[in-house]
This record gives C-alpha cells, sequence and structure tokens, in this order.
C-alpha cells in the first residue's frame, strides 16, 4: 500500500554516489560518538555502584557491578577505534580497583584459587573472561598455582570470544596483565616445573589468536567499506606486533631457540594467514625487534618464506638490506660474522624469490636496495672497500639483468623497459662509478655492469658513456693496459654507434 504520509522518504539513493558517501560518513561519525558517549556513561555510572561495593567490601556486590561494566565491551556499534576508547577506560578500572579488591580479598581469608573460581560464574562470557584475567593476575603473584599452568588456562579460555574486535582487545589485555607471570617464569621464581620454553609458547599461542582475529576484521561489513576496515586494521596492528616486542626482550630466547621455535611458528602463522597487510607488517616487525645477530644466523629460513607470501617481498627485503647495513657497516667483525653463513648468497636468493613475483620497476629496486647493501657490506671503516666488494657489486649487476629480463611485464620477450625501471637501472649502473676507480671496473673485473647497460635506452646509455669519459678526463687515468683499453670501449661504444634498447623517448614519458 502506498504511504499516505506528506513526509518526504529517508532514502538517499537520490543522490550522487560520493555526495551520498560522504553524507554516510558525517551520519556514522554522529552516530559513533554517541554511542561511546553512551557507552562510557554507562562505564562511569557502573563504577560509581562498583566503588560503593569495594569500599563497604560486597563480594558479591563487586562481581554484579563489575560484569555490568564490562558487559559495556559486548558492544558491536563502535568502531574499532572507538571501541579502542571504551577499552581504555574501561581497562584502567580494572587494573586500578579490581585488581587491588582482589588482592586485598586474599589477606582476608579468600584463596586466589577460590576467587578465579567465583568470577566463573559471571553471567555473561565477555565479562566473565576479563574478570578471570584480572583474577588470573592476583593468582600468578600468589603463588598457589604453577604460573604454566595458569598461562596456558587463560590464554586457551579467551578463545571462547572469537568476535574480531572483542577478542583482540580482550586478548590485549591478557597480553598487559601476564607480564608478571612471564617474568617469574624466566627468573626461575615459579613452582621449578616451568621453563621460558613455556613462557614463549604462551606468547606464540596468543600471537597466533591475535592474528587470526585481526585478519579476519577485513571480512566485517559490506564490501564496500573494505579500505575503511583496512585502515582502521592498520590502526591496530601495534595490538598484535607487541606480542614480538615481548618475545624479543625474553632473555631466554637465545639463537638457537629462536631459529628452531620462535621463527619457525611466527612463520608459519604469516604464511597460512594469507593477508598482505599482516604478512608486510609482520615480517617487518620481526625484522626491527630481533637481534641482527638472529637475523645473520637464520636468513635462509626467514629468505625462504618470501616465496610462499602473497606479498612480493620487495619492502620486507628494504627493511632487512637497510637493517644489515646499519650492523655491517664500518665493522669488520660484524660484516666477517655476515659472510661465515654464506649471508650474501641467502640475500641474492632472498631477492630472486622477491623478483620473480614483481614489475620491473619492482625488480629495479630491489636490486638498488641490495647493491646499496653490498656496498656497506665492503665499507670496513678506515680501512677501505674489501677485496670482495667487487665481486658482490658484479653478482649484484649479473642477477638484476637475470630477473630484469623475467620480469612479468615482458622484459624477456620484448627487450624493452619501463621509463620508471629505467630511471632506477640508471642509477643502479652509475652507483659502481662513483665508487670504485674506473680501471677497477675494466677488465673483466665487473663483466656484468657493460651487460646490464644494453638493457637501457640508447640515450641512456649515451648518457652513461659520456660520464665515464668525463671521470676519465678529469682524473688524467692513464690506462695501459689493453683488456682494459678493449672493456672501456665496451662501455662507451655507444657514444660511436647506438646500439639496441628501447627508443630514445622511453625514459622522458611518464
Amino acid at each position: 500500500m502506498a504511504s499516505t504520509s506528506g513526509s518526504p522518504p529517508t532514502s538517499h539513493s537520490h543522490l550522487p554516489p560520493h555526495h551520498r558517501s560522504n553524507m554516510e560518513d558525517e551520519i556514522s561519525q554522529s552516530s559513533q560518538e554517541k554511542w561511546l558517549a553512551d557507552a562510557k556513561a554507562a562505564v562511569a555510572q557502573q563504577s560509581f555502584y562498583l566503588n560503593r561495593a569495594i569500599d563497604e567490601d560486597n563480594l558479591r556486590d563487586v562481581f554484579k557491578y563489575s560484569s555490568a561494566l564490562l558487559g559495556e565491551l559486548r558492544t558491536s556499534l563502535l568502531s574499532p577505534q572507538k571501541y579502542y576508547e571504551l577499552y581504555l577506560s574501561v581497562s584502567t578500572t580494572l587494573l586500578r580497583q579490581l585488581e587491588m579488591f582482589f588482592e586485598e580479598q586474599r589477606g582476608k581469608g579468600h584463596t586466589a584459587a577460590e576467587l578465579y573460581e567465583l568470577v566463573q560464574h559471571a553471567g555473561n562470557v565477555l565479562p566473565r573472561l576479563y574478570l578471570l584475567v584480572t583474577v588470573g593476575a592476583v593468582f600468578i603473584r600468589s603463588h598457589e598455582s604453577p604460573v604454566k599452568s595458569l598461562l596456558k588456562d587463560l590464554v586457551e579460555m579467551c578463545c571462547g570470544i572469537q568476535h574480531p574486535v572483542r577478542g583482540l582487545f580482550l586478548r590485549t589485555y591478557l597480553t598487559q596483565v601476564s607480564k608478571e607471570g612471564l617474568r617469574l617464569i624466566e627468573d626461575g621464581v615459579d613452582d621449578g616445573s616451568s621453563t621460558v620454553g613455556d613462557a614463549v609458547e604462551f606468547v606464540l599461542q596468543n600471537f597466533t589468536e591475535m592474528n587470526k582475529l585481526w585478519v579476519r576484521m577485513k571480512h566485517q561489513g559490506p564490501v564496500r567499506e573494505r579500505a575503511k576496515r583496512e585502515r582502521e586494521r592498520r590502526e591496530l596492528r601495534d595490538l598484535v606486533g607487541k606480542n614480538l616486542v615481548i618475545l624479543s626482550s625474553m632473555e631466554g630466547v637465545d639463537e638457537r631457540m629462536y631459529g628452531e621455535i620462535v621463527l619457525p611458528r611466527i612463520i608459519e602463522q604469516v604464511v597460512n594467514c594469507k593477508d598482505e597487510l599482516a604478512q608486510n607488517y609482520l615480517m617487518d616487525c620481526v625484522i626491527q625487534v630481533f637481534p641482527d645477530e638472529f637475523h645473520i644466523k637464520n636468513l635462509e629460513t626467514f629468505l625462504g618464506t618470501l616465496r610462499d607470501l602473497a606479498i612480493s617481498g620487495e619492502e620486507v627485503l628494504f627493511g632487512l638490506c637497510d637493517r644489515l647495513a646499519r650492523f655491517v657497516e664500518g665493522s669488520a667483525a660484524n660484516a666477517e660474522l655476515f659472510e661465515s653463513v654464506g649471508g650474501f648468497r641467502e640475500l641474492l636468493k632472498g631477492c630472486e624469490a622477491a623478483a620473480a613475483k614483481g614489475d620491473q620497476n619492482a625488480v629495479a629496486k630491489i636490486y638498488s636496495a641490495v647493491l646499496d647493501f653490498a656496498v656497506s657490506l665492503g665499507n670496513q671503516g678506515g680501512d677501505g672497500l674489501d677485496e670482495g666488494s667487487l665481486e658482490r657489486v658484479d653478482l649484484v649487476l649479473g642477477e638484476c639483468k637475470k630477473s630484469l629480463l623475467l620480469a612479468e611485464d615482458g622484459a624477456a620477450a620484448a627487450k624493452v623497459l619501463s621509463p620508471s625501471a629505467s630511471r632506477t637501472l640508471k642509477s643502479i649502473i652509475t652507483k659502481p662509478l662513483d665508487i670504485y676507480s674506473i680501471t677497477d671496473l675494466l677488465g673483466g673485473s665487473c663483466g656484468s655492469l657493460p651487460a646490464l647497460m644494453q638493457l637501457l635506452s640508447s640515450s641512456m646509455q649515451k648518457q652513461v658513456a659520456v660520464d665515464i669519459v668525463e671521470k676519465i678526463l678529469n682524473k688524467g687515468t692513464v690506462i695501459s693496459d689493453l683488456k682494459k683499453v678493449e672493456s672501456l670501449f665496451d662501455f662507451i661504444g655507444t657514444i660511436i654507434a647506438s646500439g639496441g634498447g628501447s627508443n630514445d623517448d622511453d625514459e622522458d614519458e611518464d
């Protein structure tokens, strides 16, 4: 039946899409602020009653009002960022009031085990688990039960919340309150049956579940809001990464445990999640938080993962090269450690794996980063470049040419580089000319260089050739070796006769 009302329709479908989207965003933001304000008001009200119950030492009412307060975290109305604000207001109340109250109850005839049992009668699952974690912190300090058993119990019970946002923040709270238990295990203060391996297992299990929840967030809501959800997920990434920071700070996690247990478990989760945002972030997190020596001893495992990732691995290699360059540059001992495990060869294998997934520009950028690292590796402080430096540079240039010809956007068939890839390649070729004497590069010492130049357009080849001639003339370099003279003409032949390559105008195109 048609409406007889004289009021206009509430639908905004008559508006252009971008206007409709902006209006929806404004309405959503306004609603979010209202929902958050209402939830905070409810938290404040329940906090008042909770404080009164605490003052009256009324255990029953404490459970009642704390459950009501925690019930506000069951909302599905708030965005992740607004939920974070609500979580902070609630968790602050829990830490400052409830934990202290439960600690005092232990001095009034209640054991931690009794309190732990009592809170399990809370009506709703989410409040019950928050209360369990809070009492768990007191239980850990009481030494009434092995810490590893308590942590195992808590991390497994938190699986009862599978809603992505609610579950993620519950486990964030668990991460926060479990720090003391982990320290007790590391210090050997537990009953003797707990080991560092138990502490590591707890953190890894919590990390795995948190990452699954974080990845699952992208599937919430309509498809049109996918970009918005990815922004929200990016804002919450450090909640997951915090677990890796905790692992890296454990004194009991040595090179052996890292290589045999920690890194394989992290990589297993990174690969299995098949999520680009998570893979990029977590691989970079591993690079940044664990010691350089750990990376060097486990390069094969870490870089071997690149073939199995949904991402190309380009950003991962950039981060790793930058971290390792800072470690080896100017330190002969650190450079020797890297070389002793065949680190450079492993790095090139990782480049090959990443390059196989990328286009020409990505490939060129990857090898540009590795070339910078090769130079850093050869720079031994005041002693100048080491003997193997030029050999490593030649290896990089040779692998760069091979990967460019196999790049997914057709260089192998067309023998033509994109303008952006050409510009990056030109910078790769000129870098050795800036670092080494031209005579060091001639006579086959860096045989990959003239071959790599052939991928440039003829005009770019001429630019590089002119640079070489100018360097020789400006420095008054005398080349008396016939083989090196012939090699020189391999470089500068394009000045006399243009070789192959792409059209002269390629590098000027956008």
